[in-house]
């Protein structure tokens, strides 16, 4: 699923190919799940957008929106396998030298734009899952976030530094007691960060993901809220272009699970592992992340002897943990066993999402 960095390449494009033109045309088709779930037709999309000029975009974590000149707004989250392509320019899904993507419309479109201006520019909103929404916000533009969905999401750790402070993160963290790596999921905590950040940011922190948020040391969650700044900022930076990540990232090295004589190692030789968390999974480099305090297996290993009320204890005590781990915001995903969104989402391979395409740099001017 694209997370804060690969929003915020397409918010970047939106910016500098949409930004101040009219839309002559728009055109919409009305499906049950990405509009009607949030409920909005393609018939109101289409009729709000028809003939307004686009002002700018934003984004808070996951979530972006594009600004007309005069209410509503759209503000839209890409699922797990959405995207906006924009005609001849690249931008992950659309591929200018890729002779698929010279069909226009393309596949799974959702709505298309088309501006007055000559050379016209051209967009569509594409999913083939079905698991993006898009809805319109009737408020003034600097309100957005101040409306559902945003305003059940957490902050944005690059747009809302100032709120993220390293107290708010001490208490937030010492409120709860969830697996960290389940806490930094959960949109309704912090915006925007999903798998693959969440285990760049906790291996930079050196810190397990494991381990509930409640027994880290107030110098350990400052470490964290520093890692937090310089994964996001980072990858922010070069548009989510992995290619342009550093070296020593994670990231760079973590797609060997399950190859045949390519085992998952970092380049000084440390191996890296797998585990799951609140159903997801999680790459963890055990030399450098190592468990401080409890976490829900050594919970388990100290009940098998204690008494029934006891178990009953520990089994909500995990429940609990998964339920933090999921996402608040309405809308979001649709009902899939967690096996099934571990496969579909960030787990796969950097070919198969939106980060690891490799791709030409000329788009990120």
């Amino acid at each position: 699923m694209p997370e804060l960095a690969e929003v915020s390449r397409i918010v970047h494009f939106i910016r500098q190919h949409l930004a101040g033109k009219t839309l002559a045309k728009v055109q919409a088709q009305h499906d049950d799940i990405v509009f009607g779930k949030v409920g909005t037709s393609a018939a109101e999309f289409q009729q709000a957008m028809q003939g307004k000029k686009i002002v700018g975009a934003g984004q808070q974590g996951k979530y972006f929106w594009i600004t007309m000149s005069s209410p509503p707004h759209a503000v839209m989250h890409f699922g797990m396998a959405g995207w906006l392509k924009i005609k001849d320019q690249d931008t992950y899904y659309y591929r200018s030298d890729k002779p698929a993507d010279k069909e226009w419309p393309p596949k799974y479109w959702k709505f298309l734009l088309e501006t007055s201006d000559e050379p016209k520019t051209e967009a569509a909103f594409v999913d083939p899952r079905r698991l993006s929404r898009v809805r319109l916000v009737d408020c003034p533009a600097d309100d957005i976030r101040n409306h559902t969905p945003l305003k059940e999401n957490g902050p944005d750790p690059v747009a809302d530094k100032d709120q993220m402070t390293e107290s708010w993160m001490i208490e937030k963290l010492k409120s709860k007691r969830v697996p960290i790596k389940a806490l930094l999921l959960d949109q309704a905590n912090i915006s925007g960060i999903g798998n693959w950040m969440g285990d760049e940011i906790l291996y930079h922190a050196k810190i397990h993901p494991e381990q509930y948020s409640n027994t880290l040391s107030d110098d350990q969650i400052k470490t964290l809220h520093s890692s937090i700044s310089y994964v996001c900022s980072t990858a922010l930076e070069v548009l989510a272009d992995s290619e342009k990540f550093p070296e020593h990232w994670l990231f760079k090295h973590r797609w060997g699970k399950g190859k045949k004589n390519q085992p998952a190692v970092l380049p000084n030789g440390d191996k890296i592992t797998f585990v799951t968390v609140g159903g997801r999974t999680s790459a963890v480099v055990p030399a450098v992340q190592k468990k401080t305090g409890s976490v829900t297996k050594d919970i388990d290993e100290s009940a098998n002897g204690a008494s029934n009320s006891k178990r009953k204890r520990t089994v909500k005590q995990e429940s609990d943990s998964e339920a933090e781990e999921k996402p608040k915001a309405k809308g979001r995903v649709s009902k899939k066993s967690n096996s099934a969104v571990k496969n579909e989402d960030e787990d796969q391979k950097p070919s198969e999402t939106s980060v690891g395409r490799r791709r030409s740099t000329r788009s990120s001017k």
